[in-house]
């Protein structure tokens, strides 16, 4: 008798990998089920048991922390039942942010996959049947267990914590900076070498209402905007994308007012950490440090919004902020 295989159960929420023109010449929207994506992907039945579910029918760029937070619920309730695996296919715009938000909210050593498209299903060589077979591998792959949230896409399997879209229409648009890859898929085969230490999954918020914008400096800005949003009261947070190493304009430093709201600074490069104790002019990490603004570490801006915005939601206090940048964000 052959082995039962591994139960996956699949979810899509939209994005151009279910797209399809609404009349002839007009641009895409999202349409397909995830059972019609499902059904175009040869093999797949040989490599899990699956359950399958349309839960939103949403352009990437539409999604919200509210809809990750139901995503989050739904595939806590499918490992609960039994899944070994568990893939979501959604648009790539918002995709290294979904991952790293579940990622911080993810408790099980069951694999959660992410994975979407760059072509949509009319275009030639369109990529999507190919990214979901592998999504599909990878979440039924033992191999995966403990890895935490991936991003499977191009063949390649990235941890969502150092994940990023750099290009607008390559296949390859997706990347895992100076710390690499997890994995592959090659010849229908996975091979993961590359297993980062996972932290402690945060509390899952009851709601996420608050607003963290992030700011990025700019040739000239002398902090501007930053005291507007200060000024407003709306804000309960703000994320500073800094040049270089995580630097402002000295009259940009000047507009920090942690004393109203916290402030986390991040690289505007997307690459590499901020700094903490290299330069030391008006407006550099040490003088930013001073002021209380929090270093991000490796993060980079968009991730360290959501990490503060949980952060902020679950109620934590301002020396519990410093110390859980200072984890998560030392760990790329």
């Amino acid at each position: 008798m052959s082995a039962r295989l591994p139960r996956v159960s699949v979810a899509t929420l939209g994005g151009t990998i279910t797209m399809a023109p609404s009349a002839p010449g007009a641009g895409v929207i999202p349409t397909a089920e995830a059972s019609d994506l499902l059904a175009v992907v040869p093999g797949l039945v040989a490599v899990a048991e699956l359950h399958v579910e349309t839960l939103l029918k949403k352009p990437g760029a539409c999604l919200d922390v509210a809809d990750v937070l139901s995503v989050l619920d739904w595939a806590n309730a499918r490992v609960a039942e039994g899944a070994a695996g568990v893939v979501v296919v959604q648009g790539t715009d918002t995709l290294e942010e979904v991952a790293y938000l579940l990622d911080l909210l993810w408790a099980h050593d069951e694999p959660l996959v992410l994975t979407g498209a760059m072509r949509h299903p009319a275009q030639l060589s369109a990529d999507g049947p190919t990214n979901l077979y592998a999504a599909v591998a990878a979440a039924a792959y033992p191999g995966c267990r403990g890895l935490g949230v991936t991003v499977v896409i191009n063949d390649e399997i990235h941890a969502a914590r150092r994940v990023t879209k750099g290009d607008t229409s390559s296949l390859g648009a997706f990347s895992s900076g100076p710390f690499g890859l997890l994995g592959r898929l090659h010849e229908g085969r996975l091979t993961v070498t590359n297993r980062p230490t996972r932290l402690p999954p945060l509390p899952r918020p009851p709601a996420v209402g608050h607003l963290v914008p992030v700011l990025e400096s700019t040739l000239g800005d002398r902090g501007d905007m930053l005291r507007l949003v200060l000024q407003t009261g709306a804000a309960d947070g703000v994320v500073l994308a800094g040049f270089g190493a995580g630097h402002l304009h000295e009259e940009a430093a000047r507009a920090i007012a942690v004393n109203r709201v916290p402030v986390v600074f991040a690289s505007r490069t997307g690459r590499g950490p901020v700094f903490e104790e290299t330069y030391g002019f008006p407006g550099s990490e040490r003088d930013l440090i001073a002021r209380g603004a929090i270093p991000a570490g490796w993060l980079t801006s968009r991730q360290a919004r959501l990490l503060l915005l949980l952060l902020i939601a679950n109620g934590t206090t301002r020396e519990d902020l410093h110390s859980t940048f200072a984890a998560h964000g030392g760990m790329p």
